[in-house]
């Protein structure tokens, strides 16, 4: 079931403008973990663990380390879901994944579901609080909700103008970060329910990310630029991808994270690129290609989750399935 053999590269004469010289290089290995391809995926903080959004088999619960798939997760009795989001807690003791409709949080250990819930609009995407006690979901009804997942009910509201597309929760809970269709990223106190910032991109804010001492933030617009700002000032401290630049190229970015001291970000796009950036400076460290199933096919594998691994390795899972571990 798994891929070890080496990955092929088709050499290119000359760099193309659509795909732009990053010198990337290929995965150290690479793992299949859905054989037809992945609608969601999420790892948790520390690379141990992954949940899949299966286009075969549903949802499923992966130990990075042995490869093994642990636990298959679905909404219902004898079928498979098509889970659309999916984030684990940030001690990984417990973890929720989404349809559209509905949500289940999971216990990780046990792999037992503890709770099952209808959503109150169209989930868009969604974290997970300590002890997984809330789920902050975007949603298509232009909220974004603190859920208790745990109870039930909807503890906090943040109203938007358009549909929240993507969300971060910081790893203490207290902060909250949100995309929406408005071309708007929102920094909030989600204790108080209160927007702290708020910055106007060029286009649908599909991704966003928060540092773990909640100061920096990532977020970027469809085909549009991609900053690192300052949530106590709005400050942008770095554009990394900005289409007014005639030295830069369109990028959609599907995943980002953030180091667990703050100074580095991964980043990986619709285009199968995974980037480490320096927070200080907003330089790129490295970069690779992930793995596409046909090396000399023209689709690229679009990143859905990353984390930072053991001793320097990197974790990247791509929509065709496959997990690429990186260094």
């Amino acid at each position: 079931m798994f891929g070890r053999q080496p990955v092929k590269i088709a050499l290119l004469v000359g760099c193309l403008t659509l795909v732009g010289c990053d010198n990337a290089t290929s995965p150290t290995s690479w793992e299949e973990l859905a054989i037809g391809g992945a609608y969601s995926a999420s790892l948790s903080d520390d690379g141990r663990l992954a949940v899949v959004g299966s286009f075969n088999h549903g949802g499923s619960l992966w130990d990075i380390q042995s490869k093994e798939r642990l636990f298959d997760w679905n909404h219902v009795n004898q079928g498979f879901s098509i889970i659309s989001a999916a984030a684990f807690s940030p001690n990984a003791d417990y973890a929720v994944t989404a349809t559209q409709q509905d949500l289940v949080l999971w216990e990780v250990t046990s792999g037992q579901p503890r709770a099952f819930w209808s959503a109150p609009a169209e989930i868009m995407q969604l974290d997970l609080s300590p002890a997984g006690n809330f789920a902050l979901l975007g949603l298509a009804d232009h909220t974004a909700v603190l859920f208790d997942v745990k109870q039930g009910g909807i503890k906090r509201t943040l109203r938007h103008d358009a549909r929240v597309r993507s969300v971060d929760l910081s790893v203490d809970g207290r902060f909250a970060l949100t995309g929406s269709d408005a071309y708007k990223t929102r920094f909030w106190d989600i204790q108080q329910g209160t927007e702290l910032q708020s910055i106007t991109l060029g286009n649908v804010v599909d991704t966003v990310a928060l540092s773990p001492d909640a100061q920096r933030a990532f977020s970027s617009g469809s085909l549009d630029k991609a900053i690192i700002w300052d949530t106590q000032t709005g400050e942008i401290l770095h554009t990394l991808s900005d289409i007014n630049s005639i030295k830069q190229q369109r990028v959609s970015y599907l995943s980002a994270r953030f180091s667990d001291d703050g100074e580095q970000l991964l980043t990986g796009t619709a285009a199968g690129l995974v980037q480490l950036w320096s927070v200080a400076d907003g330089t790129v460290l490295k970069a690779w290609r992930v793995h596409k199933r046909d090396p000399y096919g023209p689709v690229h594998a679009g990143v859905y989750a990353l984390a930072f691994g053991p001793d320097g390795s990197y974790f990247a899972i791509s929509s065709n399935g496959i997990l690429n571990q990186l260094r």
